[in-house]
């Protein structure tokens, strides 16, 4: 097979853009400070973990006078409203919420001191009801994994339940039947006995608390205090509870902080974002310093003209996840017009010896295919290969679970999310501390959080020329990767029928992937708008070509090694729950993803939030007005898989909701 044509710009001008990129990494590798940026991560956990609003509030306006005073332009806390009603695309802020204390205790068959706040944070859910200052005092009912319908069967009233799984999902249930307070014993390491869960989404519709939800205390334990409780009850012992919570909501903001390493003149920026308001270090304290050292040292370095001053500005947004990314995407239309890439750091920063912390790189849906993905890759080689022993990382598609929604084509901004471990799981958990932030990993995040946006801030027409030529790179690995998966399916098919559906889909397959490598390779133009694409655009069809009879080749063998004639291809049989999709276009109403969180759960019909679930937002992002539903779903099929969802039924809910336009063609 011969392999397309590869550099389509001289190897000279290829040359000394990647010396560009290892300058900027030497440069930047010689000046991050691990120890700066493990104070700054210990700075922001001592407010974040508290996870109450006037705590977010400090961490804003430290972050944003940490940056001014080393130098940084526009450093400046913003204040979202959290009134509980306001909505940011379709989702609803949240109230404010604080708490000055909190404790669960066991007062029968004897007395144990169960949760403290104020010794540890994370026993209380965040935004948790209060209780009358004398507390609550109630017999303890164990409702197991809280499945719905065995919930809806129990006479709950006046009781504090205990369930064994997170119950943000089924807490607005638990408040309709009248519980006085739920205990979680639930947790995402049951390996940490001695741990607390913590839960951080108490909304009866969605995530935060909004002025329609019920205001229900909540706890957890540990799963050595949950088992032991559950022993008592087995037992047949009176279990007696008492939780007091002192906390209060109000119409108040939910502050985010903003500061600029300005470019040449002109509005272009490139952007790294990061949440804060989670109480762990790894999650999301390390994002947050690494974020704040990678500012300080671009500054400093094009401060002491170390690095040229960047053609376009850098910012950087820590914020509430979600909640803040998405009130700064509507609040600043013009800037986001003019993002053109972002690197979203919400990672750990796990010790270099544990197993599973190395970084991997999250990359664009396939919807939003841009250059920037191969440029990612790129940097994370040529950085991880410099460290001594050089460090793996690796790839991954896109996933939802934070802020990578600014991929989106409503919103349009091409995103990377590295993410790593923290080698052992503490995600929302009590002993997610700064004691297991390895400063290498912290060092590394830096390191490439930096090096990413000053090279694509500082980028002109020839270093498109060469991040084309990176994505032309990937696209004929990811070409190949496809036909390989493809000649899999037809060398394992014993029959016509199924030789003649291999054939449709590898072809499918062929179309679809070399028509992302395209997109991605077209995306430099927002680089530089001049650059001469054809010859690469020319080579991957040349590709396209090859591989296309490379296929056909492949049957050809197949069906002469079966004893059968010439195979023609055979598409799938309609699926019946797309049956007049192809007649049907949805246009959307605002830009993001949709939670649901104003629509009651009962009101839903059985269908899920789109707030993290991947199939739905990448779903939604390939409906652009313009193609049929069946289109998108068949795109949404290519890039993520076969399914069985219902994506008319859904689609159709949306419309009588008004979260969707649907719109009846007749072509």
């Amino acid at each position: 097979m011969r392999f397309a044509a590869f550099l389509l710009i001289p190897a000279a001008l290829m040359a000394q853009a990647e010396l560009r990129l290892n300058t900027v990494i030497r440069a930047v590798q010689g000046e991050v400070n691990p120890d700066r940026a493990m104070e700054m991560m210990r700075e922001v956990w001592e407010r974040d973990r508290w996870f109450t609003f006037p705590k977010i509030e400090e961490t804003a306006r430290y972050v944003a006078t940490t940056l001014e005073k080393a130098g940084l332009s526009e450093a400046q806390v913003i204040h979202p409203p959290a009134d509980g009603a306001t909505q940011v695309g379709f989702w609803t802020m949240p109230l404010a919420w604080d708490v000055r204390a909190a404790r669960l205790e066991l007062v029968e068959p004897e007395y144990r001191l169960l949760a403290d706040y104020h010794v540890v944070p994370a026993s209380l859910v965040m935004w948790s009801g209060p209780t009358p200052p004398e507390g609550v005092t109630a017999e303890l009912v164990d409702i197991g994994a809280g499945r719905q319908a065995e919930v809806e069967k129990m006479e709950l009233a006046g009781k504090i339940v205990l369930t064994s799984r997170r119950p943000s999902g089924i807490k607005w249930l638990l408040a309709r039947k009248g519980v006085a307070a739920v205990v979680s014993s639930d947790t995402e390491n049951r390996d940490l006995v001695d741990a607390y869960d913590w839960v951080n989404s108490w909304g009866d519709r969605g995530w935060g608390v909004t002025k329609n939800d019920s205001y229900l205390p909540g706890f957890t334990v540990t799963p050595r205090q949950g088992a032991w409780l559950r022993s008592l009850l087995a037992a047949g012992r009176r279990v007696r509870l008492r939780a007091t919570v002192d906390s209060r909501y109000w119409e108040g903001s939910y502050a985010y902080a903003t500061a600029l390493l300005k470019g040449a003149p002109g509005n272009e920026e490139v952007l790294m974002l990061g949440h804060t308001a989670e109480q762990g270090a790894q999650d999301n304290a390390t994002g947050i310093a690494a974020m704040a050292e990678a500012m300080i040292v671009l500054n400093r370095l094009v401060e002491a003209g170390k690095l040229a001053r960047p053609r376009r500005s850098i910012r950087l947004l820590a914020m509430g996840e979600v909640y803040g990314s998405m009130h700064y995407v509507v609040a600043n239309p013009e800037r986001i017009r003019n993002t053109i890439a972002a690197i979203c750091i919400d990672t750990p920063a796990g010790f270099y010896h544990l197993a599973g912390t190395e970084y991997t790189f999250y990359l664009n849906p396939h919807v939003a295919s841009s250059y920037v993905d191969a440029f990612s890759l790129r940097l994370a080689a040529a950085y991880f290969s410099r460290l001594d022993p050089p460090r793996r990382f690796h790839e991954a598609r896109y996933m939802m679970g934070t802020d990578t929604f600014l991929a989106d084509p409503t919103i349009g901004v091409p995103t990377v999310w590295p993410y790593g471990s923290s080698g052992v799981h503490t995600h929302h958990n009590s002993e997610d501390t700064p004691d297991d932030v390895d400063p290498r990993s912290l060092r590394d995040l830096s390191v490439v959080t930096a090096a990413f946006v000053y090279f694509l801030a500082s980028a002109d027409e020839l270093d498109a020329r060469w991040l084309a030529e990176l994505a032309l790179a990937r696209g004929y690995r990811q070409t190949l990767a496809a036909v390989d998966s493809a000649l899999e399916g037809m060398l394992s098919a014993s029959d016509r029928h199924a030789l003649g559906r291999a054939l449709y889909d590898a072809r499918e397959r062929l179309a679809y992937t070399v028509a992302r490598q395209i997109e991605a390779v077209e995306s430099v133009q927002r680089l530089a708008p001049r650059p001469d694409l054809k010859p690469f655009l020319a080579s991957l069809e040349s590709f396209r070509r090859e591989q296309g009879a490379r296929l056909d080749r492949a049957v050809k063998d197949r069906a002469a090694a079966l004893g059968l004639d010439a195979i023609q291809a055979i598409p799938p049989p309609a699926d019946p729950k797309l049956a007049g999709a192809e007649r049907i276009i949805v246009k959307r109403k605002r830009p993001g993803t949709l939670p649901l969180d104003d629509l009651p759960v009962p009101e839903r019909e059985g269908w899920p939030s789109g707030a993290w679930d991947t199939r739905l937002a990448t779903a939604l992002y390939w409906c652009d007005g313009k193609r049929t539903l069946a289109e998108a779903v068949r795109l949404t099929r290519l890039e993520l898989g076969p399914d069985e969802f219902d994506f008319l039924g859904y689609f159709r809910f949306l419309s009588r909701k008004g979260y969707v336009e649907i719109v009846e063609t007749t072509r």
